[in-house]
């Protein structure tokens, strides 16, 4: 199994990023996808998440109405446009995948994990 985070960079306030994380090893479509994220000296928390089966997301209050969560099951790919980046997202940012059908944000629900990629949103 392996999840492959990339898009993270240096952006400015204001600004935009696409991260992408490619899965493989397991039957990606029935896999609850989801994002979280962790800055420095903070616990790990969660993002965004798409369920397989409803197709609903969910979103962290912090970033509704600006981050966007979709997935490509014909590419085993889940995406999280990131829009009116703040300096406050500036983290780690990971994905992970789930077998449970749901918006669930427990990390504990979660099976697999990226490695990560780092966000800094910096002027």
């Amino acid at each position: 199994v392996q999840l492959q985070a990339s898009g993270g960079g240096l952006v400015q306030p204001g600004g935009s990023l696409r991260l992408s994380c490619a899965a493989s090893g397991f039957t990606f479509s029935i896999y609850t996808m989801a994002w979280f994220r962790q800055a420095a000296g903070k616990a790990r928390e969660f993002v965004a998440v798409s369920d397989y089966r409803t197709r609903k997301t969910a979103y962290a209050d912090s970033v509704k109405g600006r981050f966007t969560i979709s997935r490509d099951n014909a590419e085993n790919t889940v995406y999280l446009q990131m829009d009116s980046l703040k300096p406050e997202d500036t983290a780690i940012y990971y994905c992970a995948a789930s077998p449970y059908h749901s918006t669930r944000r427990d990390t504990n629900y979660y099976d697999y994990w990226g490695r990560g990629t780092l966000v800094t949103v910096s002027s």
